[in-house]
């Protein structure tokens, strides 16, 4: 059972300037459901408790020097709690406990990752907190909306994994324009929506397929022998989907599990994060 997460969220945000300039794009909020009504939440702690509902309890998140704001929120404050029950904010209290008692229950650790430098070289600072063991990655600013529960697409990527004994496996989501996306070719359909990988490239400029990888995966350390090998890729960082071909080019087991209904989006874009809010308003408010 996959037991250890690495979230990267070290991304500088430069596209949502000048929110970001102080508050970490993956600190942006969202809507989430709860007994009180819809609540505002970071996608970070969203993400964090769907894979807490998934099973995963030792998380490694990596950040850069611009992202204390991350460190002070997933650090349990009882000072804050008193706080509120003073002020009969007693539902506020509530809730913050209930997140305290899930961290309480977890292993966080943190890396920096000095210079962003591409998603690979984020997962490579994670070599020594997974060790041998395989592993699930999720992007910090990557929100998944299922009417399934996001946690269950997590579950079921693991699930595939483990089954299938892929050295990586990875969510794709057949898009319009794949060009600003890294793009995966598969061969044949191994069960219901999982594919044999063949190729990935990273944001190619004549898409051999219109599906675009989901930055969730689930990695054997022989990630790590493939990020060795490759080269600074596009855009002069270290890209994640280089090291995945080169697992391919090793004849490793690569999967991917096409999402069919389940909404994707990088929240690195206005009007994404337009969408996401409206999205999990509507969610919220059911």
């Amino acid at each position: 059972m996959i037991r250890k997460a690495v979230i990267p969220a070290a991304g500088l945000g430069t596209r949502l300037l000048p929110a970001t300039k102080e508050t970490p794009k993956e600190m942006l909020p969202l809507f989430s459901r709860s007994r009180r009504g819809a609540v505002l939440k970071p996608l970070l702690q969203i993400i964090y408790e769907q894979l807490y509902a998934a099973g995963i309890r030792e998380f490694c998140i990596i950040t850069g020097r611009t992202k204390r704001a991350v460190e002070d929120h997933f650090t349990p404050d009882e000072n804050y709690i008193n706080f509120l029950l003073k002020k009969n904010k007693s539902e506020q209290a509530e809730e913050l406990e209930k997140f305290y008692r899930k961290l309480e229950n977890s292993t966080v650790m943190w890396v920096n990752q000095p210079k962003p430098k591409g998603l690979g070289d984020a997962v490579n600072q994670a070599r020594s907190f997974t060790g041998s063991e395989a592993f699930i990655v999720h992007a910090g600013d990557t929100y998944i909306h299922s009417s399934r529960g996001e946690s269950e697409i997590i579950k079921r990527l693991i699930e595939v994994s483990e089954k299938l004994q892929a050295d990586a496996s990875f969510l794709t989501k057949e898009v319009k324009d794949p060009r600003r996306y890294g793009v995966a070719e598969t061969l044949s359909l191994k069960e219901n929506g999982v594919y044999k990988v063949v190729r990935v490239e990273e944001k190619p400029e004549i898409p051999k397929s219109n599906l675009a990888i989901v930055p969730v995966y689930v990695f054997k350390p022989t990630i790590y022998r493939a990020l060795e090998e490759i080269d600074v890729g596009k855009g002069g960082e270290t890209q994640l989907t280089d090291a995945i071909q080169k697992l391919i080019e090793w004849n490793k087991n690569v999967y991917t599990m096409k999402l069919d209904k389940e909404r994707y989006l990088d929240i690195g874009k206005a009007e994404n994060y337009l969408e996401a809010l409206t999205l999990t308003f509507k969610n919220s408010a059911r």
